[in-house]
């Protein structure tokens, strides 16, 4: 069961995220982040990784470093942990695009599988949503991500074959379909 921890987790994502929209711009971030929590729930997460779920772009999105030890004094170490590996880049300026992303993934194999099912879970939304998005835009879909159209996709493709098979399957396979879908 989740506890007021979970509630107070809500609260505090949406009160960081509470301006921020999707990159289709009519849907709350905290959408995001709702399915998130809710994905890494459904596939054996603890309340813990839910509330990492919930949390897991705060610090990029919402403060950096702050933001990251205020989530440590309030909802703890393990937490902010999983928080911290779900963060791309710590780097002010940050580091160029391609750069970023190939060192996230080079650093997955060492990230704890606690962590790890946070990723995939947001990773899988993305990818979904970005599928739905393809099809119903078409290839323009690509204008609103930096890596464009073959950046994106190499992410994708690139993230979802570095997930270790320990992982729930399900979500796994969730993640393969959706990139497989909108790569060509």
């Amino acid at each position: 069961m989740l506890t007021e921890r979970f509630d107070s987790a809500f609260r505090y994502a949406h009160d960081l995220h509470r301006a921020q929209t999707r990159k289709i711009a009519s849907i709350p971030y905290i959408s995001h982040l709702m399915t998130v929590a809710s994905l890494v729930i459904e596939h054996g997460g603890d309340e813990d990784q839910a509330i990492a779920g919930l949390l897991h772009d705060a610090v990029e999105d919402q403060g950096g470093i702050k933001t990251l030890a205020e989530i440590r004094a309030v909802f703890g170490d393990g937490i902010a942990d999983m928080v911290a590996d779900c963060t791309d880049s710590w780097d002010e300026p940050r580091l160029p695009w391609r750069l970023r992303k190939e060192n996230y993934i080079a650093a997955l194999p060492n990230k704890p599988e606690r962590s790890l099912l946070v990723v995939l879970a947001d990773k899988t939304h993305n990818a979904e949503s970005i599928l739905a998005d393809y099809r119903l835009l078409g290839e323009s879909v690509w204008d609103r991500f930096n890596g464009g159209p073959l950046g994106t996709r190499w992410y994708y493709r690139t993230m979802a074959d570095a997930f270790p098979a320990t992982l729930p399957q399900k979500l796994l396979s969730r993640l393969s379909r959706a990139v497989e879908a909108f790569s060509p």
